[in-house]
């Protein structure tokens, strides 16, 4: 089903697709791994460094109160974009590992993953949300359970009492699979921590940029994405966390901006959100990312996924037609990400192939070595659709795709 907005003039918002990639016109199907900038997030970016580039907060003069002013305008738009209870819970970061390692640290600190508890994550996770939660996990003399991955590339979720129990002290998992696109329960994982008092922690990196997130109903207790995900620059990001609960904790970094008085003898902490950002912020990056976000609502969030959808549907069964291609997680619901192999060839192979048509994919294990070892590979090529892909595209790549099988064969 075609999504009723013009694809060609929103093509036309992102300069970068308007290139050719050794001879051939690019066709860019990295947008797991980072999505293009349209104009107007370049627009935004380039009027604060024009006009009003300042520190914020602290400054009387005119110069500091437009960036101020235009960096907190920001913080609301990601509430607002996230439907988030209070403003105050939206802490500005590097990213999605930066929130999660923040998430990871305040917990410890808090006293919240007490010596013999467990903390549960899925097998379809990120690196990122694998290595900080090891780390807290020997710091703190805690222990690391992992709610296994079925055949078809979903969580097994039919022993979740066993997994979730009174000894977990923390649930983290992703929303959506950067490697597979499978789309997790949310509310069956959310449910089961809660019946326990466990903490739960979502990385919305794969979801924020391509479906709708409510935050008020979500019953989760932390939620992050990175903007550079969802067309703002890199380096920017959100932690969302629910207003007591980040009240309770301890700052994570020490510094100036998370203060209220400080001396030789202590210090008092500043309110949220600033409690948690000690430091210069990124200002330009936090304005910028409340352009992609005025963007995409521009568009819609369900217009969006829609469009991505049909991209996926048009894709799946041509794909499925090549000889000896297996695609993981080959489901109907699933955001718009197909990860697939072709027996005999290696995927790193495929994808130098691919490039050379002008055809951007990612190879390898998407930082998620536990995930491929449990296909028993180690790695796929993965390509993912944004808004500005087309119909078109897919042909090209599934053509590209065949072409290349034979070239390798």
């Amino acid at each position: 089903m075609a999504a009723p907005f013009d694809i060609s003039e929103i093509r036309s918002d992102f300069p970068v697709l308007d290139q050719s990639v050794r001879g051939q016109p690019l066709v860019y199907l990295d947008n797991a791994a980072t999505s293009q900038k349209p104009r107007q997030v370049l627009d935004a970016a380039r009027h604060y460094y024009e006009h009003i580039n300042s520190n914020i907060h602290r400054g009387v003069h005119h110069l500091s109160q437009l960036a101020t002013a235009a960096h907190e305008v920001a913080r609301e738009t990601c509430a607002q974009h996230l439907n988030a209870p209070h403003v105050e819970e939206i802490i500005f970061t590097s990213g999605t590992t930066d929130s999660i390692n923040l998430i990871a640290n305040i917990l410890a600190d808090g006293g919240k993953i007490p010596p013999g508890s467990e903390i549960v994550l899925s097998g379809l996770e990120h690196h990122s949300n694998i290595v900080p939660w090891q780390l807290m996990a020997q710091r703190c003399q805690a222990s690391i359970k992992v709610i296994p991955v079925l055949d078809e590339g979903t969580l097994d979720l039919s022993n979740l009492d066993e997994l979730i129990t009174d000894k977990t002290a923390v649930v983290a998992f992703g929303h959506v699979s950067n490697a597979f696109g499978t789309i997790n329960d949310v509310s069956t994982i959310i449910s089961a921590a809660k019946k326990v008092g466990a903490i739960t922690a979502i990385d919305g990196a794969q979801s924020v940029p391509h479906m709708a997130v409510d935050l008020s109903t979500s019953g989760a207790d932390f939620y992050s994405f990175s903007g550079h995900k969802i067309f703002a620059p890199t380096g920017i990001g959100i932690l969302w966390g629910r207003k007591d609960l980040l009240e309770e904790l301890p700052p994570y970094r020490g510094g100036g901006e998370m203060i209220k008085e400080v001396s030789f003898d202590g210090t008092t902490y500043n309110d949220l959100p600033f409690k948690y950002e000690a430091g210069t912020p990124n200002i330009e990056g936090a304005i910028s990312l409340a352009a992609a976000l005025d963007y995409a609502n521009a568009i819609g969030m369900e217009q969006i996924a829609a469009h991505e959808h049909s991209l996926l549907e048009a894709a799946t069964p041509q794909l499925r037609e090549i000889d000896n291609l297996h695609i993981y997680a080959d489901l109907h619901q699933k955001a718009a990400v197909l990860s697939f192999n072709i027996k005999g060839i290696h995927h790193f192979d495929l994808g130098s192939l691919l490039d050379q048509m002008g055809i951007a994919v990612r190879t390898g294990h998407h930082c998620c070595q536990p995930l491929m070892k449990r296909f028993g590979v180690t790695g796929t090529v993965r390509a993912s659709f944004a808004i500005y892909n087309t119909t078109k595209e897919v042909e090209t790549l599934v053509k590209s795709v065949k072409k290349a099988a034979l070239m390798l064969a």
